[in-house]
């Protein structure tokens, strides 16, 4: 039998001999425990690229959080030791002390968010609500519930390729205007370490009138009736969502997100949040589920230009008809 060259050709780490069945993993394991010895521990060769790196154990948002006289605060550790201010010279290990400390601002080489499925994100605008993430989701975490909210289609601005193919500002209809701290709310908002719902980005309205260029509201934020320029509006509606999700069901396997034919759904890499002393609790409506569009903006375009040159196509067919 001729023996294929290839064979056994990668890492030397990868051969399974005595050295590598037997012998490393028994040094590593000494290693480990020799590391948990008071100065040995600090011995070079006992370490690698993963210990021994000091980082501050809590950041500013953090302190502001806890406050300052948190026996956390003003403490440096290492990845996976820490000392005390009596005894600055011994040291023992330690694992991460969340929510004090972070996995990705202790270990970042370790921290890899695109592999970790988080608490479930939606982008709504793109969300048509077929229902086809209910029909996956094999623990029945997903509800059905309502919002308002602005279609993807009027999300576009004047100069846009697709502008102009969305809904039209109608009497009796919806309305939505863009907040004051439009783009800073989608390049201040931190995803992963917000703990709350993402902040709406607009406020909405419902029409009373339109005559010419200005339209009459009535804010549902009940802050009363105004009259407004058209042009500072977009068209709003009132829409079924799969917006309602049980995070005391859900086991995070994603079956909704490869499921949706829209790019609506994605696991997120949030963590924090997911908490809570009641099963009721655990229930996130459609405000806390909320992805900002400009997070995935790249589907979000994707989907835009798909439902655009739907609505293209038959506004060009609706032409023709009335010319025949």
């Amino acid at each position: 039998m001729i023996k294929n060259p290839d064979y056994n050709t990668g890492h030397p780490h990868a051969t399974p001999n005595f050295r590598n069945l037997v012998i490393r993993p028994m040094w590593i394991t000494m290693k480990t425990a020799l590391r948990t010895i008071p100065y040995i521990g600090k011995a070079n060769f006992l370490k690698n690229n993963y210990h021994g790196q000091e980082a501050k154990m809590v950041d500013d948002f953090t302190i502001n959080r806890v406050g300052e006289n948190h026996p956390s605060t003003g403490q440096v550790y290492s990845a996976d030791r820490e000392s005390s201010p009596a005894l600055p010279f011994l040291e023992r290990p330690v694992t991460i002390m969340y929510p004090y400390e972070r996995l990705e601002d202790m270990e970042p080489w370790l921290f890899v968010p695109g592999n970790y499925n988080g608490r479930i994100g939606i982008v709504w605008e793109t969300c048509t609500a077929c229902k086809a993430c209910v029909k996956a989701c094999p623990n029945d975490c997903l509800h059905m519930t309502s919002e308002t909210r602005v279609n993807v289609l009027d999300t576009t601005k004047e100069g846009d390729e697709w502008h102009g193919y969305g809904g039209e500002l109608e009497a009796g209809g919806l309305a939505a205007r863009e907040k004051d701290n439009f783009i800073e709310i989608e390049t201040e908002f931190d995803l992963v370490h917000a703990h709350a719902s993402p902040p709406q980005q607009y406020d909405f309205a419902e029409i009373i009138d339109i005559s010419g260029d200005t339209a009459t509201v009535r804010w549902q934020d009940g802050s009363g009736i105004e009259e407004i320029n058209t042009s500072d509006l977009k068209p709003a509606e009132q829409d079924i969502v799969s917006g309602r999700i049980d995070l005391g069901r859900c086991m995070f396997c994603g079956l909704c997100a490869e499921a949706c034919p829209f790019e609506s759904f994605f696991m997120t890499n949030e963590y924090d949040g997911m908490t809570g002393y009641t099963r009721e609790q655990l229930w996130m409506d459609a405000s806390r589920t909320r992805l900002l569009p400009a997070v995935h903006q790249e589907r979000v375009d994707m989907e835009l230009a798909k439902r655009a040159k739907k609505e293209k196509i038959k506004r060009e067919k609706k032409a023709a008809k009335l010319e025949a």
